[in-house]
């Protein structure tokens, strides 16, 4: 049985003008449904503003809670921050750190959002208004419940905001392995680092990953691993420079699932990036949150 967090707040209709497509939250939801039993539903949460302050400056977070984030910010974004975009920023890092709490207790779980790696300390960016993962695993150390939080961001787009708003900060670290020449223009300085030229495929792709991401594991030895699964690496994403198929993407994640297990750590996963079709990324989510969980085995192959 897989752990899932979702909040009804994640699904809210497109902002005016958007340039990001809605609705992959729902449709995530609504595959996940379909499982039935192979599905434990948690409820989320929306984050404390004293937990979000915490990573992110007093006046963005006033000006998102408000609704009133002025223009430029909004356009850095991709939308506008309407009031139930408002409400979404709250609920999806309250979700991570819910998924991240059931992961202690269960060994996985997911969220059926999140993964907002660009957004930074005064301003969101790239899609991103709060950065969810940055906050929960602020939180997680903070309080006490982890004494060490890795975060592990598989997105093809390197994952800048977490980087930024966790460097420096006792008991927490990053990954990102990306396409190098892909947003954003000029990257931020993760624990580590790997930027992968255009094109790269399943091959190269797998024996890089765990290359690299072995090593930062055992030397940082984390207590729990919050996992950017985004499946815009595929070859046929909309926004991707990476040339994964499917297979891949499923071996990548039931690979991540398996070190994870090896190594006795709790992992929770939010679903980063994917951009095409909505019912095919949505189907790609579904895949990688089962692929996961395989690797872990807490269910056997679908």
């Amino acid at each position: 049985m897989i752990h899932v967090v979702h909040h009804p707040d994640y699904v809210a209709e497109a902002p005016p003008g958007s340039r990001y497509r809605w609705g992959k939250n729902g449709l995530v939801r609504d595959l996940l449904i379909e499982r039935g039993d192979d599905v434990r539903w948690h409820g989320g949460m929306h984050m404390p503003r004293a937990w979000i302050e915490a990573v992110h400056d007093d006046a963005y977070v006033a000006e998102v809670i408000a609704a009133r984030v002025p223009p430029a910010k909004e356009r850095r974004i991709g939308f506008a921050v309407t009031p139930p975009m408002a409400l979404r920023a709250q609920a999806v890092p309250g979700g991570t750190y819910a998924a991240a709490l059931v992961a202690l207790d269960h060994g996985y779980a997911a969220n059926t959002a999140g993964g907002s790696h660009h957004a930074l300390a005064d301003t969101g960016a790239g899609y991103c208004v709060f950065n969810d993962l940055a906050i929960a695993a602020n939180r997680l150390v903070e309080e006490g419940t982890c004494a060490r939080v890795l975060v592990v961001d598989v997105d093809v787009h390197q994952g800048d905001g977490t980087a930024s708003l966790l460097a420096g900060r006792h008991g927490l670290a990053t990954y990102s392995i990306h396409a190098e020449k892909n947003f954003p223009a000029r990257k931020a300085r993760s624990t580590l680092d790997v930027g992968l030229a255009d094109g790269v495929g399943d091959d190269e792709y797998l024996a890089t990953l765990a290359a690299t991401l072995v090593p930062l594991i055992d030397r940082f030895a984390p207590s729990l691993i919050l996992y950017q699964a985004g499946v815009d690496p595929f070859a046929g994403d909309r926004l991707g420079r990476l040339a994964l198929t499917q297979a891949g993407l499923d071996a990548r994640d039931r690979w991540m699932g398996a070190l994870a297990r090896a190594r006795g750590l709790p992992i929770a996963s939010a679903l980063g990036g994917g951009y095409g079709d909505l019912l095919e990324v949505a189907h790609r989510h579904v895949a990688s949150i089962f692929a996961v969980a395989e690797g872990t085995g807490v269910v056997a192959r679908a």
